[in-house]
């Protein structure tokens, strides 16, 4: 049984820009150890494994970062899809189906390139931070709520969110997947700007967040009062992330730019 792989940024206009992902499309199930193996290899903060399900255009999907498996995320989804495309393993003109542990997702290509995800909205309510994470954070805290997966901090502005530096080895300690630190944009044409820090799982710095997205838009689409939103993460890297809203859904659309195809050497489960 082979494994073919791929390197794709998700969320980019362009290469080397936005959030690498790996993406390995399997012909059968493989073994948790090996996936895990994997994902610390190839070292990106997802790695997505891709396996053919029982219907048409339709696939089991796990993430794993280099430490954990994960319930939900974006852009190894997106990475996946363009893969899926692009490879002629699905007709473009053909939604996508993914069989994952947040429940059925799905992928639809639009205009101008981009790609759509249709993901389960994560809404969150007020909740205060564990002791010592603020001041972990070294930022002063608007607001701060927490969701299944994770903790959103809103702060004064946009600056204050580009000069955030966490203390990387007391956020490891939270016991939440990560924390996500956003306020207005002050930029033309962008609603929101985000960082996403998730040292508990094997990533200090998430480059672009589809998952944080998901708890993002309705905070932000509440405190807007709009269901189309328009956000940029400001990671070193960067993306732009578009964002509408559909009841207890949220629709998540970038562009994606392959970087590497290869194929592993190591058989699946071995």
């Amino acid at each position: 049984m082979t494994a073919r792989i791929w390197t794709v940024d998700a969320f980019a206009d362009a290469p080397f820009s936005g959030n690498p992902a790996g993406v390995c499309l399997l012909e059968a199930p493989a073994s948790e150890a090996w996936m895990r193996a994997v994902a610390a290899e190839m070292n990106h903060s997802e790695t997505a494994f891709l396996v053919p399900g029982a219907g048409a255009n339709t696939f089991g999907l796990r993430w794993f970062t280099p430490l954990a498996e994960v319930e939900l995320c974006g852009h190894a989804t997106l990475a996946s899809a363009h893969v899926l495309w692009t490879g002629g393993h699905v007709a473009k003109d053909r939604i996508i189906r993914f069989d994952t542990l947040s429940g059925p997702l799905a992928a639809s290509s639009g205009d101008g390139g981009l790609i759509w995800l249709d993901f389960p909205s994560e809404n969150g309510a007020p909740a205060a931070l564990p002791e010592g994470i603020a001041e972990a954070l070294g930022a002063t805290l608007k607001a701060t709520h927490a969701n299944r997966m994770d903790f959103l901090v809103e702060v004064e502005g946009e600056d204050d969110v580009l000069r955030c530096s966490p203390d990387m080895v007391r956020l490891r300690s939270m016991n939440c997947r990560g924390v996500i630190v956003t306020a207005r944009s002050s930029r033309e044409g962008v609603d929101f700007v985000s960082r996403f820090f998730a040292p508990a799982v094997g990533v200090d710095e998430d480059p672009v967040t589809g998952s944080a997205h998901c708890f993002l838009g309705p905070y932000w689409g509440a405190k807007l009062g709009r269901s189309s939103m328009t956000a940029r993460q400001v990671s070193r890297r960067g993306g732009t992330v578009q964002v509408r809203l559909d009841g207890e859904r949220v629709r998540l659309g970038g562009r994606a730019v392959t970087i590497l195809r290869g194929e592993i050497t190591c058989a699946p489960g071995a």
